[in-house]
């Protein structure tokens, strides 16, 4: 929890009232008072049948439900970085994490509007993942949204021509389309380990889903980045950036 005030157990007797989502955040409601939830990269926020034991070290947060049922916040990995905070309903949107996020990638803003929030002199995959330029898009997604559009990861948004704004525009549907699966294959319950419907993300050395050209991926210290070399970047291989730090 990084807020102290209300406690906690301000929610006792409440109901909860509506789920919703800000940019990658759920936002549980209840009433007057609201949890702001940032699931990082490794969190998950799940309904269990039963309640969890105390030493249960995945655990973060647990809301106990009047029926045995209980929601919690976990999160796997060692990074720990999942974090909630509880806030009146009216002040979420003021909140620093939520003031900042641009307009959501999904539904998709107008092109328009979208040709404005891309023509930056950066590359389009940080570009896109920056959540104060566009909300709601994360690292697998960007790939798959590059992948979709045909665009390299690292060409520079203020070098788009229009057709390749458009495509890209087009392209977040990947987006609503990963919902829909998630929705259809998934159910209300979700596992710790999600399916994830991806085509190019993780899988370098897999043939492309649509010219059977091999997957090749650049590393980064806490992610990487997957391509099509040959509908991306012209058939160019971009290297290696591990391989790039061994050389030096």
């Amino acid at each position: 929890m990084k807020t102290f005030e209300p406690a906690l157990d301000a929610l006792v007797g409440r109901e909860i009232t509506a789920v919703r989502r800000v940019g990658k955040m759920p936002v549980v409601e209840f009433g007057d008072l609201a949890l702001l939830i940032h699931l990082m990269s490794a969190g998950r926020l799940r309904l269990f049948d039963k309640r969890a034991s105390l030493k249960d070290r995945a655990s973060r947060v647990l809301l106990r439900l009047e029926d045995g049922r209980e929601l919690r916040l976990r999160e796997f990995g060692t990074k720990q970085r999942a974090w909630a905070k509880l806030l009146s309903t009216d002040a979420v949107g003021e909140d620093e994490a939520v003031a900042r996020l641009g307009p959501e990638a999904w539904p998709a803003p107008p092109l328009e509007e979208f040709a404005v929030l891309i023509d930056q002199p950066r590359h389009l995959h940080p570009l896109l993942r920056h959540q104060g330029d566009i909300a709601g898009i994360g690292r697998s997604w960007v790939d798959e949204i590059l992948w979709e559009a045909r665009l390299s990861p690292f060409k520079k948004g203020s070098e788009l021509d229009g057709e390749e704004v458009a495509r890209l525009h087009a392209a977040l549907h990947v987006l609503g389309d990963a919902i829909e699966h998630y929705e259809e294959a998934i159910g209300e319950q979700l596992p710790d380990k999600v399916p994830m419907p991806l085509q190019v993300h993780k899988r370098e050395g897999e043939p492309c889903p649509r010219c059977g050209t091999a997957i090749e991926a650049v590393f980064f210290s806490e992610h990487q980045t997957n391509y099509c070399p040959k509908e991306q970047t012209g058939g160019r291989v971009l290297k290696d950036r591990r391989l790039s730090r061994l050389l030096k």
